[in-house]
């Protein structure tokens, strides 16, 4: 049992206990020994004493008959201490100015340090950061930090736009200056990360107890009366200019935020539309009608990948639609809420819809990776029918030419091509040979052509090239073709057989023997009459090269540059069964030597019969 004693402050009567009484009186006297000795200090205690009055008024008026110590250190708290009050009193800044005597040069800046931090305090003091649900833009996170600092709302946005935008006029020159352009995105996302990592965190006051906590006044009867009064009341505009043009930009700028986002959200509902339709389509249409579908569903095979990994198709359609529904959804439940439909959501709400969309990706994108993985081997099979030849996977152009010329391909091996053109001996950029390139010279190439001919006694030419050594013309009389299986590329063959071998020359893309052959030819047909040395310069002249017409025109621009062009001829080939085969190869396991080309061309096959078997070569 504690004894009350009645006290007269300020005119009122007050009934406190014993120990309340004490504080209080030691404190009064504590507020009368600071401010005592300062001018007028005597009415700052007087003041400090009306204030304590009126708030034990107040504790009166809430039902408190007797005031207890716990009343009276919550009043200290919130009034302060006699030593905290009197922190700006002369003799302090007298004693921290960095020009007086006995004081240090940093007390300046300690003073300054102390003087924010007290200024924070007492903006602050009392008070709960919320979301202001009165003065929002977006979430109300930037009017909930002014509320809490007690500063203007403005300049929160101000700063906040200028961080935004300003900064990629000013600062991000800068950034780029000194190769810090990823740094400055990485700022600029963290601006927009943290604002939305605020809004979810910062809490929204529903009571009218949350609200008077969040302005910082105390929670009275009457307080809490005038603020239910006050959310009844139409919301009145108090802004200046400045406040005024910055809430019509903003609401210029949210307004078209709301219409992109209505737009978004229309387009990705007749995505949706289209999509659930496209799937309905490709799982109850047999697979043998053809389909012209909005989206490419067909083409991922889905009825066939269902039924060897049923799961990873469902997740993948699941995902796929939860991918959408979801920002669907919730863009129209915020065009809703805008237009006062329906309530806006929730924190809760919000974040379980964002897990929800998190969990929809995290199912859809393993689940397509390996869809497209599936439509990538079986397109890669089908393109592997359609455009190998005899088992090597190459170009049409490649396919047509082999084709057509009759060449089997008998192993191609690390080859970036099988023909080319541009580079023709006479400079024809259309006609086509046969080619093969490998930059650490490493192809393994070998063509070959059969032809049925007479028995006797042939002479095979053509015009190849070489930019290295181990390429070889060949030429085989007699083989009979074994009937079997590729062998890593290669038909078994008889091991008896043995080709005739030619080495190109080495000439790389320039000159050549063909060149000089062809300049021989001309100053000879010079030299012996030089009555036709008109007709020469500006008409065509026919030179027979080992059998071979050529067409020459002095003036033509391969006659110079010869392109590394050579005749390449292996004679007396005896064929004694009616069938002859020859080719290009730069297989060591055929030739017995290694390439070391990394390209060579050869063209203009030509066999030529240049003789009759011996009788003891002839077969009966």
């Amino acid at each position: 049992m504690k004894k009350n004693i009645t006290i007269n402050l300020c005119g009122r009567l007050f009934q406190i206990d014993e120990d309340a009484y004490e504080l209080l009186q030691q404190y009064i006297e504590s507020l009368h020994q600071s401010f005592g000795k300062q001018e007028g200090g005597e009415e700052i205690a007087d003041d400090i004493e009306a204030r304590i009055a009126e708030l034990f008024d107040e504790l009166r008026q809430q039902g408190i008959e007797a005031i207890t110590i716990e009343h009276v250190k919550d009043i200290i708290t919130r009034i302060g201490k006699p030593e905290e009050l009197a922190d700006d009193s002369p003799n302090d800044n007298a004693n921290t100015n960095p020009n007086g005597n006995g004081g240090h040069k940093y007390d300046s800046f300690r003073s300054a340090a102390q003087g924010i931090r007290d200024n924070v305090r007492a903006r602050t003091a009392g008070k709960r950061l919320y979301r202001n649900p009165n003065d929002k833009m977006l979430a109300g996170v930037l009017s909930g930090i002014a509320t809490y600092t007690g500063s203007e709302v403005t300049w929160w946005r101000l700063g906040y736009a200028l961080l935004l935008i300003g900064s990629n006029i000013f600062v991000f020159p800068l950034f780029r200056l000194f190769h810090l352009g990823g740094l400055f995105f990485h700022f600029d996302l963290a601006l927009v990360l943290l604002y939305i990592v605020l809004a979810i965190a910062m809490p929204m006051p529903k009571t009218p107890k949350q609200k008077l906590e969040m302005e910082g006044k105390d929670v009275t009867p009457q307080n809490l009366a005038d603020v239910v009064v006050e959310e009844k009341k139409p919301a009145q505009s108090r802004r200046g200019c400045v406040g005024s043009f910055f809430s019509v930009l903003m609401s210029i700028v949210i307004a078209f935020f709301v219409g992109i986002s209505a737009i978004c959200g229309l387009a990705l509902l007749v995505c949706l539309l289209l999509i659930i339709v496209s799937i309905v389509i490709v799982f109850t249409v047999p697979a043998a009608i053809e389909l012209s579908l909005p989206f490419n569903i067909e083409a991922m095979n889905l009825p066939e990948l269902i039924n060897i990994h049923p799961w990873v198709v469902v997740a993948f359609i699941v995902g796929l639609l939860l991918a959408l529904i979801i920002p669907v959804y919730a863009i129209g439940h915020m065009l809703f809420s805008r237009a006062g439909k329906v309530q806006p959501m929730g924190i809760g709400q919000r974040i379980a819809w964002i897990v929800l969309w998190i969990v929809a990706l995290c199912s859809l994108i393993p689940a397509f990776i390996w869809i497209e993985q599936q439509e990538s081997e079986r397109y890669q099979a089908r393109l592997r029918e359609e455009l190998a030849y005899q088992g090597v996977v190459m170009n049409p152009q490649d396919s047509r030419f082999l084709r057509q010329g009759g060449w089997d391909l008998l192993k191609g091996e690390n080859c970036a091509h099988y023909t080319s053109s541009g580079e023709y001996y006479n400079d024809n950029r259309h006609v086509r040979y046969l080619d093969a390139y490998n930059e650490n010279c490493e192809e393994v190439y070998q063509v070959e052509h059969r032809e049925k001919v007479e028995p006797g006694i042939y002479r095979l030419d053509c015009i190849a090239r070489a930019e290295g050594p181990g390429v070889f013309i060949y030429a085989k009389a007699g083989e009979k073709r074994r009937r079997g299986p590729y062998r890593g590329g290669v038909r078994d063959r008889d091991p008896k057989d043995k080709p005739m071998l030619q080495q190109i020359p080495v000439y790389g893309n320039k000159g050549g023997e063909l060149i000089k052959q062809l300049q021989q030819g001309v100053a000879d047909i010079q030299k012996n009459d030089t009555s036709k040395i008109r007709d020469i310069t500006f008409s065509r002249v026919n030179l027979n090269i080992n059998g071979m017409e050529f067409d020459v025109q002095e003036q033509t621009k391969y006659l110079y540059e010869g392109r590394g062009w050579s005749i390449v001829s292996i004679d007396n080939i005896e064929v004694p069964d009616y069938t002859i085969a020859y080719g290009v190869s730069t297989d060591q396991t055929f030739t017995g030597y290694p390439c070391r080309a990394q390209w060579f061309s050869a063209t203009d096959f030509k066999l030529t019969r240049t003789g009759d078997l011996p009788k003891s070569k002839r077969k009966k």
